[in-house]
């Protein structure tokens, strides 16, 4: 038997597997990496985070992703060039992160990485007949391995559009082996460019779990303050947000969209959500000139209200669920306060309650997807739950 496949075996039968848990998001600003015990598989899944790290993009790396990011005519030999280099910065970092927490690549049986998402087409978003949805992340799997002398599972996103489903949202899997509770309905919310929730069954009936992305997050909000304001990324602390006033109009011409008619559940990204939207929006409504604090203000009740909107719409009216929030958004008190104002009857709490830090949650639910990959793929979800196929996914790299 070929090596590799001898370790491959050997790691899905130890008891605990260590993996890192990698996340890159649509707002390009780091690399979240996770390092994970876990054992078990499905609802048997226990993991500890045992160290965890954002390391923070250099500029550079952030203007080589957004040459090509969310656009629909690029450079296609710099799209070429990127997938190895992603992988190899993206490596360096893992590197880095193992010298600083003294962790032997020896006692790390798995990488799962995402990648850097730079395009998502949802048949809602491009319909065009002939073609499925479609979504496409950058970084290469095998120079990853390579790079760190780590196996790395990858393009997990492939493997949910070729079983039907859209490539997104992924958290569900790991939501609902990590985070389900028996007699307690939960909402797990994550905020990051584009949110999205998982809905989890306090019966754990797998057949009640539901999952979508509700619109924009932190996207549009990112977007503002790169544009006005020089080496800012984020409205951190919503500082410009508190600073203005929502406008009805703009707000009224931002929510006017077929998106959200569309029926439950759905996924979506930058690709819609730019400023080119927000731009189209201000004409429309006659709000060409408001100023940026406005404007910023208005930006954030959008995210608020059409978060709290899907959710009002898809959850039973009888019934009574907590709600667990993550992601970047979950550091923007004005957003917070407007969620918690919008669902008054919602206790409100952050993942950090039941062990994961927020601002870690989607890296450990990779490294959860990578477990899986291995060692689980037993939990079966009903052919009716629309978005959520019963597949194992990750495209396996070896380092040699």
């Amino acid at each position: 038997m070929n090596r590799n496949m001898q370790q491959l075996m050997s790691i899905a039968q130890k008891k605990q597997r260590r993996i890192i848990g990698l996340m890159s998001g649509t707002s390009v600003d780091g690399l979240d990496i996770a390092y994970c015990t876990i054992s078990g598989e499905g609802h048997d899944t226990a993991i500890e985070l045992t160290a965890f790290e954002t390391i923070a993009y250099d500029p550079d790396f952030k203007a080589e992703i957004k040459s090509v990011f969310s656009k629909k005519e690029v450079d296609f030999e710099k799209l070429c060039l990127l997938n190895p280099w992603v992988a190899q910065q993206q490596a360096a970092m893992i590197n880095t992160f193992l010298q600083k927490n003294i962790i032997k690549k020896e006692d790390v049986d798995l990488i799962a990485s995402h990648g850097q998402t730079v395009y998502h087409a949802p048949k809602a978003l491009h319909q065009q007949n002939k073609f499925s949805n479609a979504t496409l992340q950058i970084g290469d799997g095998d120079h990853m391995a390579v790079e760190t002398g780590i196996i790395t599972i990858s393009d997990f996103r492939q493997k949910h559009i070729a079983a039907g489903g859209e490539g997104a949202p992924l958290a569900v899997y790991g939501d609902y082996f990590i985070f389900s509770k028996k007699g307690e309905d939960r909402i797990m919310l994550n905020m990051g460019g584009i949110a999205n929730f998982t809905f989890l069954p306090g019966s754990m009936d797998a057949n009640k779990i539901f999952s979508t992305d509700t619109g924009t997050g932190n996207t549009l909000m990112d977007a503002l303050m790169q544009q006005h304001f020089l080496g800012k990324y984020f409205d951190e602390d919503a500082a410009v947000a508190k600073k203005g006033t929502i406008n009805e109009a703009l707000l009224n011409a931002l929510k006017d969209h077929s998106f959200f008619q569309q029926s439950f559940p759905k996924t979506t990204g930058p690709e819609l959500f730019n400023l080119h939207y927000l731009q189209t929006a201000k004409e429309r409504s006659g709000t060409t000139d408001l100023n940026v604090y406005d404007t910023m203000a208005t930006l954030n009740a959008f995210s608020a209200q059409t978060i709290a909107e899907a959710i009002i719409k898809t959850m039973p009216q009888s019934s009574s669920f907590h709600l667990y929030a993550s992601g970047g958004g979950m550091h923007n008190p004005l957003l917070m306060e407007q969620i918690k104002q919008l669902l008054p009857n919602v206790p409100v709490h952050l993942t950090s309650e039941l062990g994961i830090n927020p601002d870690a949650k989607e890296a450990v639910l990779f490294a959860i997807l990578a477990n899986e990959c291995i060692a689980g793929g037993n939990v079966q979800f009903s052919k009716e739950l629309k978005g959520i196929p019963s597949v194992t996914m990750g495209k396996i790299s070896f380092p040699w």
